[in-house]
């Protein structure tokens, strides 16, 4: 049997800069407050935008007041999508391919209304895709449609229910280490997409290893 796909987006299919938002919003803080946001962990108001328990408006209004940010909307949404880089050509032909041989593939991604917004419209202007990143995959899941978020383990089983997936059976690819201990603890297989691997030389292996779990050579 052919392994099940579950793809995170940020730091698998598009590259992520995480140190580029919080550099950019302090440039923009009359005190230069430290922005509490990076891959490891982030402060509750970025939880509640990536569940979708705020509005943008309302996300907007809560960097200014925590972070003493003196900035447009326009500013704002700027230096909140300065984290957003390119997304290769080469891994979503990778995907179209693995599709093509059987695979079935899912996204599950901690996202929000601005950053959906922002990637489908550079991936609609750079590749001509109707619907984003779902043009290249059987389904999508943001946590800000979910209302639910990694690494708690709901949002993985609402994936796998929704995909009628057994754990098991589906290979995760995740870049963010406390995301991949969730999905362990549940049962999936994962490829831990750490630097310096990529997608495109790391997944074809880890799908030759599957059910093992792929661990790359040491050099």
């Amino acid at each position: 049997m052919l392994p099940h796909l579950l793809f995170d987006f940020g730091g698998v299919i598009i590259d992520i800069d995480y140190e580029a938002t919080p550099a950019a919003m302090r440039r923009l803080s009359r005190a230069g407050s430290t922005i509490e946001f990076s891959q490891a962990q982030q402060a509750e108001l970025f939880d509640l935008f990536e569940t979708g328990r705020i509005t943008p408006a309302e996300f907007r209004a809560g960097l200014r007041e925590a972070y003493q940010l003196d900035a447009t909307d326009a500013e704002l949404d700027a230096a909140w999508h300065a984290m957003l880089l390119d997304v290769p050509a080469e891994r979503l032909a990778l995907i179209g391919e693995l599709r093509k041989q059987g695979h079935q593939t899912a996204l599950l991604s901690n996202t929000n209304s601005l950053h959906i917004a922002e990637i489908n419209q550079r991936l609609a202007t750079k590749y001509g895709f109707k619907h984003g990143i779902a043009d290249v995959l059987d389904r999508v899941f943001y946590s800000q449609e979910v209302g639910l978020r990694k690494p708690g383990e709901e949002i993985f089983r609402h994936a796998l229910t929704e995909m009628n997936w057994q754990a098991a059976d589906t290979l995760f690819i995740e870049d963010s280490p406390q995301h991949v201990a969730t999905a362990r603890r549940l049962g999936l297989r994962v490829l831990h997409l750490a630097p310096p691997l990529t997608l495109t030389t790391a997944l074809p292996e880890a799908i030759r290893a599957f059910p093992r779990e792929y661990a790359p050579a040491r050099s």
